[in-house]
């Protein structure tokens, strides 16, 4: 039988266990995934791991209600529970300081991680993050209310997707099956019940917390995204004191995967600017 990519290895993260892809060596970094049906780290960075990985130790895992992560009774899914993950994560793999790569929801989750406990993290990459106010866009909506069947999934990335040729019935299929997996959709559900716009703003960080970071930050968007607006990552940028924004054009909200090539080297380029200034 071929081994599922999709499992890490586990890890003990407080009262459960996380699936996690550890993979590479040299200055870690943390990659956190976004929020869509039937999500897990690998489908997310399945094509950023193995290029980021010769270079650095790369550290992706599920957070909980995603992917192959324990699911435990009565699982609290908010910011709190997540961060408090994440650090259980460093703490167990005995790292003080990571770069952090954060994607939509990662974004938000990486920003109230920085915010938290900035002397864990070294470098900042938000990619078309959430975190900060803003009207729920209709694509937003569709995602977080997803309901099981083929038809939505083929729907749903159209919205995350502007090249078009990404979109095809086999990967449609492989995201539907992965949603309807044992305990997927009931977690899936049980985050974003509406009226969902209390989900944005439970996950956007106050504005002096944002002003205050001190961290070298990199700011990612699609300029097509119709799942979160570009109007997000401008304000980021503003907000961010020690920041840059890179804008690709003819893309949605899958940044690294329409333009992974372009993205991988953007991200190494950033985070290379680090390694370079701890050396000197």
């Amino acid at each position: 039988m071929t081994a599922d990519p999709e499992l890490g290895v586990r890890i003990r993260t407080g009262a459960f266990e996380s699936n996690v892809h550890d993979a590479g060596r040299g200055a870690p970094v943390l990659l956190i995934h976004g929020s869509g049906p039937g999500v897990s780290a690998w489908a997310n960075w399945r094509l950023v791991i193995p290029a980021l990985a010769g270079r650095r130790r790369v550290i992706a895992p599920d957070m909980v209600g995603f992917g192959h992560t324990d699911r435990p009774a009565g699982q609290r899914y908010d910011m709190d529970a997540w961060v408090r993950q994440a650090i259980d994560l460093l703490d167990a793999l005995d790292l003080g300081r990571v770069d952090l790569v954060g994607n939509s929801f990662g974004g938000a989750l990486a920003l109230a991680l920085a915010i938290r406990h900035p002397q864990r993290v070294r470098r900042l990459v938000l990619m078309g993050s959430v975190g900060v106010p803003f009207p729920i866009t209709p694509g937003l909506d569709a995602v977080w209310g997803y309901e099981p069947s083929l038809a939505t999934m083929r729907r749903l990335l159209d919205i995350f997707a502007h090249d078009r040729a990404l979109v095809n019935d086999d990967l449609a299929r492989l995201r539907y099956e992965a949603s309807i997996r044992p305990g997927f959709q009931a977690s899936f559900a049980a985050m974003f019940p509406a009226p969902r716009q209390r989900w944005v703003d439970a996950m956007a960080s106050a504005e002096a917390d944002i002003r205050a970071l001190p961290h070298e930050t990199l700011v990612i968007h699609g300029r097509e995204d119709q799942v979160i607006p570009l109007q997000n990552s401008l304000t980021l940028s503003r907000w961010i004191p020690n920041s840059q924004l890179h804008v690709f054009g003819h893309c949605g909200h899958w940044t690294q995967i329409e333009h992974n090539a372009r993205f991988n080297r953007l991200v190494e380029d950033f985070l290379a600017e680090a390694d370079d200034s701890e050396r000197s």
